[in-house]
């Protein structure tokens, strides 16, 4: 569903970034992660407890964030908001402004920034998003290393 080149390789690229990559069904697309505040070990595991958030409640909001700097001196951090409605999970590309939050962002908590789950954006304009499955949801986290069976 997620992934990002190892550590070694992309903390060692020059620029501070790195690029990941979200697969959702037939979607796939790769984004650039700024090393500048969070290192790509320190995404990884945001990922995971974003992912095992999904996996216990059959309405739960979460969160992968693809893209973040020191929140206190940042603008916006670049995230894939996740919906779970019952088996089914919808995923969208966005932004949280973070001048617009109504409470301080909290890197390890991003779901708590998120707005919930819109068809449209203010303008009327459809907003892209995809679809994917609990169970494909439990598959991808079994096969991360570290990430056991029933381990929550």
């Amino acid at each position: 569903m997620v992934s990002a080149p190892s550590p070694a390789e992309s903390e060692a690229e020059a620029g501070g970034d790195a690029v990941g990559r979200i697969t959702v069904g037939d979607f796939e697309e790769s984004f650039p992660m700024d090393l500048t505040y969070r290192g790509v070990e320190e995404y990884q595991g945001s990922w995971i407890r974003a992912l095992k958030r999904l996996e216990r409640g059959d309405n739960a909001t979460s969160c992968l964030v693809s893209s973040i700097k020191n929140p206190a001196t940042s603008n916006f951090v670049f995230c894939w908001p996740l919906y779970r409605s019952g088996e089914v999970v919808y995923v969208q590309s966005s932004l949280i402004f973070l001048e617009e939050l109504d409470e301080a962002f909290v890197p390890d908590e991003p779901w708590r920034s998120v707005g919930p789950r819109s068809k449209v954006d203010e303008d009327g304009n459809e907003i892209s998003e995809w679809q994917t499955t609990v169970d494909e949801l439990r598959q991808f986290l079994h096969r991360q290393p570290g990430v056991g069976l029933g381990e929550r």
